[in-house]
């Protein structure tokens, strides 16, 4: 599962989330959760009280990433990927019965469309050791996919925001980043998944977009049984990103 929680699930002046990020997560029990937008927030403590284990990437200007992994799983290797990203990301190895699992949970560059292909490429790379094996890139990569027209979507946002989905020439859709990514060789398996922002709690800056990804390299891909974003009460307040939830067929070694 991957989901960014809003500012630690802080809003300053407003509401306390995190017991219903907490709940949610709770709910659908993910094995691995790629979370974004942790400032603030005790995450070796909040991953013990959600029983998972926490592998922290600190951020150089923007909020830190995570991800977090059911002990039952054997974590093989972890690191953060050493790049300057606006945010941050994290790899991490879990052990399958199918071969190891290379999992890399970021957030992309929230205002620059040249940025976000950037750290595209970084987060590329990061993957390329295991390309033919099973991987799987999880996060809010803050653009949109080069699939359809966003007109609509974007006709509805302020020109402020709209600005972060296009190019230079102020028209064409900034799409470059999720394109970067295919042409590295992995699968969009969300295309059909619908907009993951805003929920009930987001705010201006969304229209109904899909900004989070899973992306997976073929061999996993060939395992995936379902994909959906996660829509109930609790995640209509508990974010303005609602989560995105892949199963997959796999088994502990």
């Amino acid at each position: 599962m991957t989901w960014n929680i809003r500012t630690g699930g802080r809003d300053r002046g407003g509401p306390d989330r995190r017991e219903l990020v907490a709940g949610v997560i709770a709910r659908q029990r993910p094995d691995v959760l790629a979370v974004q937008e942790l400032g603030g927030l005790d995450v070796a403590g909040f991953a013990t009280d959600v029983g998972l284990r926490p592998y922290l990437a600190r951020s150089w200007l923007g909020q830190p990433v995570a991800l977090l992994v059911r002990p039952s799983w054997p974590v093989l290797a972890a690191a953060p990927v050493r790049r300057p990203f606006h945010h941050a990301a994290q790899r991490v190895v879990v052990g399958t019965g199918a071969g190891p699992l290379t999992v890399l949970g970021t957030h992309l560059d929230p205002y620059w469309g040249t940025r976000r292909l950037v750290e595209a490429g970084w987060a590329a790379a990061a993957l390329r050791p295991a390309r033919d094996g099973l991987a799987l890139l999880a996060g809010d990569l803050n653009t949109l996919d080069p699939y359809a027209g966003h007109a609509d979507q974007l006709g509805r946002l302020p020109p402020a925001y709209r600005r972060r989905h296009l190019r230079r020439d102020g028209r064409t859709v900034e799409t470059r980043a999720v394109a970067r990514l295919l042409a590295a060789g992995l699968t969009d398996l969300g295309v059909d998944a619908g907009p993951t922002v805003p929920t009930a709690h987001g705010g201006a800056e969304f229209a109904d977009l899909r900004l989070d990804y899973l992306l997976a390299t073929p061999a996993l891909a060939d395992r995936l049984t379902d994909l959906h974003v996660v829509r109930d009460p609790d995640t209509e307040h508990a974010s303005d990103h609602y989560p995105l939830l892949a199963e997959f067929v796999l088994t502990p070694p």
